[in-house]
């Protein structure tokens, strides 16, 4: 698909009170779980509900404080400013509930801008939609898995771009985690192959959530390892300089270079650590360059890709063992390790002086 002749003016173009009511009531008829009640208004209701009660209890709390500190007076106008104070609490309360409502609202408009800008473009628009099924490595994480504000063609070559959200841990230490995910589908199963992306690596290094062998790390020419630390697995090496021509380094470095790229089966998966903006159509216009260059550039680089080892253009499989990389340890579980290691070690020894002082 060429996406160089996007019309951006379906999403930049404000929605009406009439269209959004309207698309409101069409998406409610069509028995959309997120129609009624979505995720956006779990989080908001979350964040809002403690600060209400909260506000609630400190004003109920001054006022029985100042209650009783009237009792003991003589002057009853005093008696007025308990009220006075619960009133201006409530008020509070009410702003937060009114602007909560409010974000519910504009988030309504904003998904009529996305769908029509969807439906003018060759595309679907979804605001939410669970546990979607891609082999990449963010999307075997955690639970309840949502693929959300996200737009999928619906004609020619697939693709799929928006955000994607998993919880992790249980209890108090539950939490949510939110990619920005772009998908494309490939006509050849490739090689496990991982580009990580040294522009959004922390200090521990790597953001990804999995960590591979350092033993798969392939240097490129070029000022190419400047950019992105390639993994391919063990004897593959000529696979990976197959597919990663200069021309197509090039394109990743121009196109590509904040996110991480993954290959895996016949999809390349570009990521992004922080949230892609809803309706950013700055950031969609680079997405679709991808699409049309490091998307397109992969497609005819791969096109007669067959693994060695299987030596049939026709099966389109590769060997288990290029299919997936060997996993690793990052940096940051070592040194979470050795602190632990450490704190233990140290308990141990100061339990032990201890014994021996007393």
């Amino acid at each position: 698909m060429q996406t160089t002749a996007v019309d951006f003016d379906p999403l930049l173009t404000p929605a009406s009170r009439e269209e959004v009511t309207a698309w409101k009531a069409r998406a409610k008829a069509s028995g959309a779980s997120w129609a009624n009640w979505n995720p956006s208004q779990i989080i908001g209701l979350v964040m809002v509900a403690p600060v209400a009660l909260g506000v609630l209890g400190v004003g109920g709390g001054m006022a029985s404080v100042v209650l009783a500190a009237v009792a003991d007076s003589e002057n009853p106008i005093l008696a007025i400013v308990p009220l006075l104070l619960f009133l201006g609490f409530i008020a509070i309360v009410a702003f937060l509930v009114v602007r909560a409502v409010g974000s519910f609202n504009k988030r309504w408009e904003l998904w009529v801008r996305m769908d029509r800008f969807a439906r003018q473009n060759g595309m679907t628009f979804s605001p939410f939609d669970g546990k979607p099924s891609y082999p990449g490595a963010i999307f075997q994480l955690g639970d309840s898995r949502q693929s959300v504000d996200h737009l999928v063609s619906t004609a020619g070559r697939f693709f799929d771009f928006g955000n994607y959200r998993y919880t992790t841990g249980s209890g108090k230490n539950r939490s949510t985690r939110t990619w920005g995910f772009l998908a494309f589908n490939l006509d050849r199963k490739l090689p496990h192959m991982v580009l990580d992306s040294k522009a959004n690596n922390g200090f521990f290094g790597t953001n990804l959530p999995a960590a591979f062998d350092k033993d798969q790390i392939l240097s490129l020419e070029g000022d190419f390892d400047m950019h992105f630390t390639l993994y391919c697995p063990a004897q593959y090496e000529r696979d990976a300089l197959y597919v990663f021509t200069p021309d197509l380094m090039a394109l990743l470095i121009d196109e590509a270079a904040p996110f991480d790229v993954e290959i895996v089966d016949d999809w390349m998966f570009v990521y992004s650590n922080v949230r892609f903006t809803t309706g950013d159509a700055n950031l969609y216009a680079r997405l679709f360059r991808i699409i049309d260059t490091v998307g397109a550039k992969t497609l005819t680089q791969t096109d007669r890709y067959v693994d060695a080892r299987i030596g049939d253009f026709s099966a389109n499989i590769v060997a288990p063992e290029g299919a997936r990389l060997k996993r690793g340890v990052s940096v940051g579980a070592i040194v979470i390790g050795v602190l632990f290691a450490i704190f233990w070690i140290w308990g141990i020894l100061s339990d032990g002086l201890d014994g021996l002082l007393s």
